[in-house]
């Protein structure tokens, strides 16, 4: 199943994707936080800034107001802590009131890297002492008692690659194994699919994630063989009719016929009398005929008719059939015109000889029987590269487009025209069709460039 792989591939090809997707949008949210948490502000830039900013004068340490401005826009305080004396010399005056005035080396060495009294704080090197700058307990945070192996760091981004790709491998495997069952289940589902397209019974098991589809594809498959079963009971039944009736009204079709022929030749009967017997002979044959159309169109539909398939000249044989009709001294109204170029002596093909003599016979026919009037047939073949094109076309009343276009694309034993009398281009095509059919080729009904009637048969080489 060609299916199956092209499913897991399109599975696999969304989780990678998912998580390729997922990873992206991780990184980038996370880039986004650190920038805008880092970039803005340092409050060790901070400390620095107002360290240099602190001047000593006659009168003590001074700053800027612009600097203390900017220190109670941050709820920043600030001290200087004298390098001598380690006493605070200068304070902002918004200095917490538990913040020490006296320090010790030990206390110097916390502050910098932590706290005082639970105020982060930052320092710089100002004039003659140590600038610290501290800020509310909630606004930052610090890691005091950081010591990272150096190894440990160096392998950092190698590390973290690995721990990644163990990651996707893991969603990998959590995902297929969610979804085995579940690709487990639909192979029998398209595998029995197929099956009934292609009218196979199916049976599959009523279990697994799919049991409700499974049960309605059974119950489905189950409709269809039983309507198959019981449409080619019906189909049987019609060909056994037919080929019972066509049998059973042979033999008083011959005898009507044997007995009306008597009659027509009787000089016992007047004129008038013998043309009657000569109208029931004529239509007797008809019939005759018809009942062995029926019989050949229902043998070529159910495949009783088995073709001699054998190399054949098809210029040779459509001579022969309009030589035959020339011969049988058909009315001076159905001149046959051989339209074939005389260059073209052979065209072969595969083909049951008579069977392809009977479907140019009847086409033949066809022109006459519904031209009362008389017309010209044409008949021509033609070699065009890898096919045999074999046309008859006649210069008589034709048909109109819509039953041009009935005949095309309908039953042709299901088609007459407004004289519900006659079929007209009935059995005698559908016989031609399902001939042709028998031979691989098709079958084209047209307007003739003779303002007629024009049916091409095209069989390949």
């Amino acid at each position: 199943m060609k299916s199956i792989p092209k499913l897991i591939r399109r599975f696999v090809g969304i989780m990678t994707l998912s998580t390729m997707l997922l990873v992206i949008l991780n990184v980038i949210f996370f880039a986004l936080v650190f920038v805008r948490n880092t970039s803005t502000f340092s409050p060790w830039d901070m400390a620095d800034h107002v360290a240099a900013a602190l001047e000593l004068t006659q009168d003590g340490y001074s700053i800027s107001d612009d600097i203390i401005a900017e220190l109670q826009n941050q709820n920043a305080w600030a001290i200087l802590i004298n390098d001598a004396t380690r006493q605070v010399v200068w304070r902002t005056d918004y200095l917490p009131n538990n913040i020490p005035t006296q320090y010790t080396l030990s206390d110097i060495a916390e502050l910098t890297r932590g706290y005082i009294d639970g105020y982060p704080t930052f320092t710089g090197e100002a004039q003659n002492g140590l600038l610290v700058l501290g800020y509310p307990k909630d606004r930052f945070w610090k890691h005091t008692r950081a010591s990272w192996d150096y190894h440990f760091i160096a392998s950092l981004p190698k590390n973290t690659m690995m721990i990644a790709a163990i990651n996707i491998a893991l969603i990998f495997l959590i995902y297929a194994a969610v979804n085995w069952k579940l690709l487990r289940s639909i192979g029998p589902i398209t595998n029995g699919i197929q099956n009934l397209s292609g009218g196979s019974p199916v049976c599959l098991k009523e279990k697994g994630l799919l049991s409700e589809l499974a049960e309605k594809l059974n119950k489905t498959s189950e409709i269809l063989q039983m309507q198959a079963k019981q449409l080619q009971k019906k189909e049987t039944a019609r060909a056994n009719w037919i080929a019972g009736v066509s049998h059973d009204v042979r033999t008083p079709l011959s005898m009507i016929m044997g007995y009306a022929g008597q009659l027509e030749n009787s000089e016992n009967l007047s004129e008038t009398e013998r043309k009657k017997a000569a109208v029931i002979v004529k239509q007797s044959s008809r019939i005759k005929d018809l009942i062995n159309d029926l019989n050949l169109a229902s043998r070529l539909e159910y495949d009783m008719q088995p073709l001699t398939m054998k190399r054949e000249n098809a210029v040779s044989i459509i001579r022969q059939v309009v030589v035959d009709f020339m011969n049988m001294n058909i009315d001076d109204r159905f001149p046959i015109e051989w339209k074939t170029a005389d260059t073209l002596t052979a065209c072969y093909i595969n083909a049951d000889k008579d069977l392809l003599k009977r479907a140019v016979s009847n086409l033949i026919q066809n022109s006459i029987n519904h031209n009362e009037n008389g017309c010209v047939i044409y008949a021509s073949v033609d070699d065009d590269n890898n096919t045999c094109r074999i046309c008859i076309e006649d210069n008589g009343t034709g048909a109109s487009d819509e039953q041009i276009d009935r005949l095309n694309h309908t039953p042709h034993y299901m088609t007459c025209d407004t004289d519900t009398t006659e079929q007209r281009h009935g059995l005698g095509l559908l016989i031609v069709k399902q001939i042709i059919k028998g031979h691989n080729g098709t079958i084209l009904i047209d307007h003739s460039e003779y303002d007629g009637f024009k049916v091409v048969l095209i069989i390949p080489k």
